[in-house]
């Protein structure tokens, strides 16, 4: 699908046909451009094709939909569609000419289409046109599509080129005598001309400035979330990825400080700890780092025990540090900040938090952040239930604008990871670039290393340096940026630290790792369907990417994912 989704503000009538193209196992293979500009259209200063598909082997259909729950063909010849003023030029005639222009530009572009059909139709959704329409010498009756025909849309427009190639082999000689295309690479082609991908003009470091500073200015137009809840005194701030809650959370805590009180901001996850504590270092009275090393602190040790297992983390780490809070309450901070809190909201750290804030959860000054989108990444799903029974005074607000992602690579994240409900067009803070994220299959036991080098070439072709791609897997062992066999990748890598990435070298981490973070061109291997929480680790890793995004999927995995058999 070119575009990857579909606008908010598209036709009714094209959401429906774009969804039913989309979501069927049945057109693996076909290529579907929606909203075609046309700029030298044969009667319009421009024009534009709802859909244009190609199918390979099977020709090109130039589709003209109309959502208009009426239509008449009125004596005149006009058309009245719905409440639209009557107009002369009919549906048909928009496709015929539609078709004609594109025919005209590929020509032009030196494509060959001596054997590939290229056909018309109108595809009216809001009604059952092919009973309603009489027989007219301005269309074939094999040229309408109805509302009928979206519950089977791939088999509507298959049986579409089966009559329009019978009748083009009718009329012109031989014209199927040796096969009909476009074969899968034809079909590539003729995209590609159709809908070329552009290249900004803007240097790469321009670029880069202008990334910096847009996403420092739209997440400062978030700070206006804190002081809306200013009076309250415990928020829970929640809202998907992308949204800045880790900048939020920061700019919260500098505010406590500032005037004068003293307390904590904490996370879950050591590479974030690290980045907090590095860009909160100046701030004074203010303990930063991950709510363990805060429990390892309060417990009086200098690091975890060799071979530290669950049972240490979860229950006896808690108690030593409930322990010390009991034993001296000056430890109790003025306030308590916490990102990530969907993964620390259970019962035993809850009872640790409750007793690092002087008045404790219920009324305390207690700012929480978190993304209850796919908490099941920690299995921790009753993590808001749990908060609301221990600070039931705690107010609720939503983050709606996503600051980090553009609208693609989240538009990509609602198809892949099946988020509901999902980003919608007007969340998007940043406008996009015109540029769909890459899902590439892979072949389940295949060295994905030749797909790397590629990925990371054509991101170096565009301006991205190695410091701002960033590999992540699913995996904690043997992951493909692990157990590369390319001798280049092995020189440039090296893991996430959670410090500045050094340049001419690549990060990789796991998903785990990475979350709260984030990177200009994220690269994600090793995706299979049999890594638990796929769905939640896949949904954490494609929002990590600020602007380029490429999956590697296992093949069965990409195909279940759009309803295909595995």
């Amino acid at each position: 699908m070119m575009p990857a989704y579909c606008p908010e503000d598209a036709p009714p009538g094209e959401k429906a046909l774009y969804g039913a193209l989309s979501s069927s196992s049945e057109t693996a293979g076909w290529i579907v451009l929606h909203s075609l500009g046309i700029a030298e259209h044969v009667r319009q200063v421009e024009g534009e094709a709802d859909f244009v598909i190609l199918v390979p082997n099977r020709g090109i259909l130039v589709v003209e939909v109309k959502s208009h729950q009426s239509i008449h063909r009125r004596d005149d010849g006009q058309w009245k569609l719905g409440n639209d003023a009557p107009t002369a030029r009919g549906p048909f005639q928009q496709a015929r000419e539609s078709m004609h222009s594109l025919r005209d530009f590929l020509f032009r572009k030196h494509i060959d289409l001596h054997s590939v059909p290229m056909l018309y139709a109108v595809w009216f959704t809001g009604v059952r046109a092919r009973t309603m329409l009489p027989e007219d010498p301005e269309w074939h009756g094999w040229q309408v599509l109805d509302s009928e025909d979206l519950k089977a849309a791939p088999a509507a427009v298959v049986r579409t080129f089966e009559a329009g190639t019978k009748h083009l082999d009718e009329k012109v000689k031989y014209f199927t005598f040796g096969g009909i295309g476009p074969d899968a690479e034809e079909a590539e082609r003729i995209a590609s001309a159709l809908r070329p991908r552009f290249e900004l003009a803007s240097a790469p470091g321009d670029r880069r400035r202008a990334r910096s500073s847009a996403l420092v200015a739209f997440v400062q137009e978030q700070y206006r979330a804190l002081d809306a809840v200013a009076e309250n005194r415990s928020v829970l701030f929640s809202g998907p990825a992308g949204c800045g809650k880790t900048f939020l959370a920061m700019e919260a805590a500098r505010r406590e400080v500032a005037i004068g009180r003293r307390g904590r901001l904490l996370c879950f996850n050591s590479l974030l700890g690290k980045r907090l504590s590095a860009d909160m270092a100046d701030v004074e009275n203010l303990t930063v780092g991950t709510f363990h090393q805060e429990l390892l602190r309060l417990a009086g040790l200098p690091k975890a025990p060799e071979g530290a297992d669950r049972s240490f983390w979860e229950r006896e780490l808690p108690e030593r540090a409930l322990e010390a809070l009991v034993d001296d309450e000056r430890l109790a901070g003025d306030f308590l900040v916490v990102d990530e809190i969907q993964d620390i909201a259970t019962e035993p750290y809850l009872d640790v938090l409750d007793l690092m804030v002087v008045g404790g959860l219920k009324d305390g000054r207690v700012l929480f952040f978190g993304d209850f989108e796919r908490q099941a990444i920690y299995e921790n799903e009753q993590g808001r239930d749990r908060l609301r029974a221990r600070a039931p005074h705690m107010m609720s607000h939503r983050l709606f604008l996503n600051c980090r992602n553009l609208p693609r690579i989240g538009f990509q994240t609602n198809l892949l990871s099946r988020l509901e409900p999902g980003y919608q067009s007007d969340q998007f803070r940043r406008l996009d670039d015109g540029v769909d994220p890459s899902v590439l299959p892979y072949a389940s036991g295949q060295d994905q290393s030749a797909q790397l080098v590629k990925v990371v070439r054509s991101l170096r072709d565009e301006g991205f340096e190695l410091n701002e791609i960033v590999i992540l897997s699913p995996l904690a062992r043997n992951s493909t940026a692990e157990t590369t066999t390319d001798p280049w990748l092995r020189q440039v890598l090296r893991p996430a630290d959670g410090g500045p990435r050094p340049k001419g070298r690549i990060a990789y981490s796991t998903i785990h790792a990475f979350k709260g973070l984030d990177a200009p061109a994220v690269i994600i291997t090793d995706m299979d369907r049999n890594v638990p929480n796929y769905e939640a680790l896949l949904y954490v890793g494609l929002t990590r990417a600020t602007d380029r995004l490429f999956a590697l999927i296992e093949s069965g995995t990409l195909r279940a994912a759009f309803g295909g058999k595995p």
